[in-house]
């Protein structure tokens, strides 16, 4: 086993782990993350999850400056719901993607496993943005996708990835849990 994929693996957990309490060290900690999964990934013939990790890098750049001084007032995005016409859209532009990249990748490349890789990857692509954004239900999209990811990368034989989103699926169901506290006392500060 590729002793590169173990640190990438623990630089997730960690990165996900910090989300999950809204702590601003998500963000570096997941820029060390993505770097190393482009090489894991690319290794592993899976090129649009390895592609996926250049916009990971740059969400996380984002999602660093938007969680420091984003929001209305510049201190930083609250956790908020998605309203249903965003989650309509998001829901579009994933379906459209995964459209799109899938029928690129089983055309033009060797993928291992290309509609699969497409489909996670732009779905991956939404939630993280909704992370970037604070909405809590990307917690939920997380959930779901990493299920689909445990499979796929069981495929592949990458057993430690398989171990680390097992752990991302607990860590999500966790974040769900904490950003609705946190969506609960604010709102319950407010009434």
């Amino acid at each position: 086993m590729d002793p590169l994929e173990w640190v990438a693996a623990g630089f997730g957990v960690v990165s996900v782990w910090l989300s999950t309490r809204e702590h601003i060290a998500s963000w570096p900690t997941a820029l060390v993350n993505t770097a190393l999964y482009f090489v894991v990934l690319g290794r592993a013939q899976l090129y649009a999850n390895a592609g996926l990790q250049v916009f990971y890098f740059a969400l996380s750049l984002y999602g660093w400056y938007a969680w420091k001084f984003g929001g209305a007032t510049h201190t930083g995005v609250q956790v908020t719901r998605t309203p249903a016409r965003l989650g309509a859209l998001l829901v579009g532009i994933a379906v459209i993607a995964t459209l799109a990249l899938g029928a690129g990748l089983a055309r033009f490349t060797d993928a291992a496993s290309p509609w699969l890789d497409a489909g996670t990857t732009a779905v991956s692509l939404v939630a993280q943005w909704m992370l970037t954004r604070k909405l809590r239900e990307n917690w939920a999209v997380w959930a779901v996708v990493n299920v689909v990811y445990i499979g796929l990368y069981a495929s592949q034989g990458l057993w430690p990835t398989v171990l680390l989103y097992i752990a991302f699926f607990g860590l999500a169901l966790q974040g769900w849990r904490r950003w609705g506290a946190t969506l609960a006392a604010r709102e319950g500060a407010l009434a």
